[in-house]
């Protein structure tokens, strides 16, 4: 006999809301909103790192704000190189402007490294422009581009001999008519054997004030001019001998040590390179690294250890 009782509804195997199983209808609306908050707040917390990136642009600084800078990495640097020199052995004028011709496309080491024979075979202007060219090239090879500099070098010493009396003269207009001579090897010989303030820009001078923000110049004589702005004339010798320190020793061109620059906090630049203190520590070159300098024969104040003789590496 049929049932008189009335069927019971099957209940629907899907939750009210979709959910994870067990859960209600009322737990799964709350986990969603849940959800979507925490989104919206990594999307906020997204946005505000990337409007904090780029909020705002560093403020310009001004002419005078750079100066007092400049002239504070100066301060600075003098009392990180005390001792700061130029890096090549001389005895006289002569030595030093011929040690500076040859220092063109490799380390002054290596110019130091072969001016003993050559200024024993050469001591003075005059035997230096009698030489037999084949002769000064076999002494001067280690230095590279030998034909050329005994080009130079044969040239320059004639010039001395026959137009300044076998002396360098001290006078920059003098001496870049010089073969070989130009603005950077005579402030040299000036500023070091004269005592003539010059300021010598080299690859070293030229990519540290570029990165200092000095200027953004890259013609030499340009820079020169620009710097010779920024500091008084008594400074320009020393401040060209530290910046090249500095460049030689920390500040390297492909991978410059921020973490261990002792100027670092006034460096526009820094985090171009290492800034781990202990990886950059590493990075040290010469006598700030615990290894020879350049000279054979340092100034006596020089902390490190003189350079070893050719054929004595």
């Amino acid at each position: 006999m049929p049932s008189s009782s009335s069927p019971t509804p099957e209940k629907s195997s899907k939750p009210d809301k979709p959910g994870k199983p067990g859960e209600s209808g009322k737990a799964a609306t709350a986990r969603k909103a849940t959800t979507a908050g925490k989104a919206t707040t990594a999307r906020k917390a997204a946005t505000a790192r990337k409007a904090a990136t780029v909020r705002k642009a560093p403020k310009a600084e001004s002419h005078l704000a750079m100066v007092r800078r400049a002239r504070r990495i100066n301060r600075e640097l003098a009392e990180v190189y005390p001792y700061a020199h130029p890096e090549l052995d001389f005895r006289n004028p002569f030595e030093l402007l011929v040690a500076t011709v040859l220092s063109a496309q490799t380390t002054d080491l290596r110019v130091n490294q072969t001016t003993p024979a050559l200024f024993a075979a050469y001591p003075t202007p005059e035997d230096m422009a009698a030489a037999v060219p084949e002769e000064m090239e076999e002494i001067i090879r280690p230095t590279g581009f030998f034909r050329a500099k005994t080009k130079s070098l044969l040239g320059l010493s004639a010039a001395l001999r026959d137009e300044f009396g076998g002396e360098v003269p001290g006078r920059l207009e003098d001496l870049v008519k010089l073969p070989g001579v130009g603005r950077k090897t005579a402030n040299v010989v000036l500023g070091n054997a004269f005592g003539v303030p010059g300021i010598t820009v080299d690859t070293h001078f030229g990519r540290l004030v570029r990165r200092w923000k000095w200027t953004d110049e890259e013609d030499p004589v340009k820079v020169e001019a620009v710097v010779a702005g920024i500091f008084p004339k008594s400074e320009w010798t020393m401040l060209s001998h530290r910046v090249v320190f500095h460049g030689r020793r920390i500040c390297h061109a492909r991978k410059p040590a921020c973490g261990a620059c002792p100027i670092a906090p006034l460096c526009p630049s820094y985090g171009e390179g290492e800034t781990d203190p202990e990886k950059a520590r590493k990075l040290l070159k010469y006598e700030m690294g615990g290894y020879p300098g350049q000279r054979l024969s340092p100034p006596a104040d020089y902390p490190g250890k003189p350079a070893p003789a050719l054929g004595a590496e």
